[in-house]
Protein backbone atom coordinates (compact mmCIF):
# COMPACT_ATOMS: atom_id res chain seq x y z
CA UNK A 1 0.00 0.00 0.00
CA UNK A 2 1.73 3.39 -0.82
CA UNK A 3 2.41 6.17 1.42
CA UNK A 4 -0.26 8.19 0.93
CA UNK A 5 -2.83 5.96 1.49
CA UNK A 6 -1.55 4.67 4.46
CA UNK A 7 -1.58 8.11 5.55
CA UNK A 8 -5.08 8.68 4.69
CA UNK A 9 -6.53 6.21 6.42
CA UNK A 10 -4.23 6.77 9.35
CA UNK A 11 -5.91 10.44 9.46
CA UNK A 12 -9.00 8.96 8.92
CA UNK A 13 -9.05 6.92 11.79
CA UNK A 14 -7.73 9.62 14.25
CA UNK A 15 -10.57 11.87 13.29
CA UNK A 16 -12.89 9.48 13.94
CA UNK A 17 -11.77 8.25 17.12
CA UNK A 18 -11.52 11.99 18.50
CA UNK A 19 -14.86 12.57 17.47
CA UNK A 20 -16.60 9.73 18.75
CA UNK A 21 -14.60 10.80 22.38
CA UNK A 22 -15.78 13.82 21.70
CA UNK A 23 -19.24 12.64 21.33
CA UNK A 24 -18.98 10.59 24.40
CA UNK A 25 -17.25 12.88 26.39
CA UNK A 26 -20.17 15.19 26.19
CA UNK A 27 -22.47 12.94 27.17
CA UNK A 28 -21.25 11.76 30.07
CA UNK A 29 -19.59 15.28 31.32
CA UNK A 30 -22.13 17.58 29.63
CA UNK A 31 -18.78 19.80 28.73
CA UNK A 32 -16.85 20.06 25.69
CA UNK A 33 -13.81 17.70 25.85
CA UNK A 34 -10.35 19.66 26.02
CA UNK A 35 -8.31 19.69 22.83
CA UNK A 36 -5.38 18.52 24.33
CA UNK A 37 -6.93 15.06 25.40
CA UNK A 38 -8.40 15.33 21.77
CA UNK A 39 -5.29 15.36 20.76
CA UNK A 40 -4.03 12.31 22.51
CA UNK A 41 -6.75 9.82 21.96
CA UNK A 42 -6.15 10.97 17.97
CA UNK A 43 -1.73 9.53 18.71
CA UNK A 44 -2.90 6.71 20.56
CA UNK A 45 -5.65 5.69 17.64
CA UNK A 46 -2.92 6.66 14.72
CA UNK A 47 -0.05 3.95 16.39
CA UNK A 48 -1.42 0.90 16.53
CA UNK A 49 -3.54 1.51 13.11
CA UNK A 50 -0.06 2.27 11.15
CA UNK A 51 1.59 -0.52 13.07
CA UNK A 52 -1.77 -2.61 11.25
CA UNK A 53 -1.25 -1.19 8.06
CA UNK A 54 2.60 -1.73 7.72
CA UNK A 55 1.84 -5.65 9.06
CA UNK A 56 -0.52 -5.90 6.20
CA UNK A 57 1.58 -4.23 3.52
CA UNK A 58 4.54 -6.56 4.81
CA UNK A 59 1.97 -9.89 4.52
CA UNK A 60 0.72 -8.93 1.24
CA UNK A 61 3.98 -8.63 -0.06
CA UNK A 62 5.39 -12.19 0.64
CA UNK A 63 2.19 -13.04 -0.35
CA UNK A 64 3.16 -11.69 -3.48
CA UNK A 65 6.56 -12.88 -3.72
CA UNK A 66 5.41 -16.77 -3.02
CA UNK A 67 3.13 -16.61 -5.84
Amino acid sequence: MPLWKRLVITLAAMVAVSFIAGLVWQALFLAGMPSYLAGVIGGMTALPVWEFLKQNRRRVADRDDKR
